[in-house]
């Protein structure tokens, strides 16, 4: 990836307008937009996750995965599996974190806890987490994985 600075008095110096250029849209523009949407988010490691019963403060370095399952949203932690109905994309966004890669239609794993991948059946991969926890990295999402690992 390249990049440049172009000076331009017209434009403010407190709101710069940053553009992404390519052929076509792909993940990594994707990738970067959503750097640059979350670039000033301030970030205390912690986010708020209501449950059923109750508001939970969950360290986001805890976060193994999220998943979905029969429209409720798990997210495997640490410590244990927390229950909520958020959806993954709003997760997602709120996390803000580009070690939260999406693997899947329904699952997002923290890439400080992946162990290895495991080559699976028709091009899907099987992503081995702490914990043992395992999940289906979808065929779709196997090359920006691969990416995100610099591979």
């Amino acid at each position: 990836m390249r990049h440049k600075f172009e000076q331009n008095p017209d434009i403010d110096p407190a709101d710069p307008l940053v553009v992404v250029q390519a052929a076509a849209e792909s993940p990594e523009t994707t990738a970067i937009s959503a750097y640059l949407d979350s670039y000033q988010t301030s970030r205390t490691g912690i986010i708020p996750v209501k449950t059923p019963e109750r508001l939970v403060m969950v360290k986001t370095a805890t976060i193994i995965l999220a998943d979905v399952q029969h429209e409720t949203l798990l997210l495997y932690t640490t410590t244990g599996t927390i229950t909520t109905h958020e959806t993954l994309r709003h997760l997602v966004q709120r996390l803000g974190d580009p070690n939260f890669i999406q693997v899947s239609k329904h699952g997002v794993l923290n890439l400080d806890h992946l162990q290895s991948l495991e080559d699976s059946f028709s091009g899907n991969m099987t992503a081995v987490l702490t914990t043992n926890l395992k999940t289906a990295v979808s065929r779709k999402y196997v090359k920006g994985l691969m990416s995100q690992l610099g591979l």
